[in-house]
């Protein structure tokens, strides 16, 4: 993967992020809220816990940050998978934010 196809895709995730926090406040009493400062996220929940997600470029990863803690994920076959686990990053995303937000969540790519 090529560093412009890295943040191709992963800017695309940073998206999906930001549309899946604007959808569900409207449309749920969940209160996420999403501030965006270059390749991170920052989703900050009403009891203030936070789940941090940032681009690291040189290595071609997204990071995330939760309650439960920290997670690396590589794009594999368009799939972003966790590097240790194999897991996938919008799994994991919907558990670390029904986590924190105490009820069921669920983001899915767009």
């Amino acid at each position: 993967m090529t560093d412009l196809e890295f943040l191709d895709a992963a800017e695309a995730v940073l998206r999906s992020i930001e549309l899946n926090c604007d959808e569900l406040n409207e449309s749920s009493d969940v209160d996420i809220d999403n501030q965006r400062v270059g390749g991170m996220i920052t989703l900050t929940f009403e009891d203030r816990s936070q789940i941090v997600i940032n681009l690291q470029k040189p290595l071609h990863e997204i990071w995330m940050a939760s309650k439960e803690g920290g997670y690396h994920y590589k794009c594999v076959g368009g799939q972003w998978q966790d590097t240790k686990s194999g897991s996938d990053f919008y799994a994991d995303l919907n558990h670390a934010l029904s986590l924190h937000a105490k009820q069921p969540v669920a983001f899915s790519p767009q």
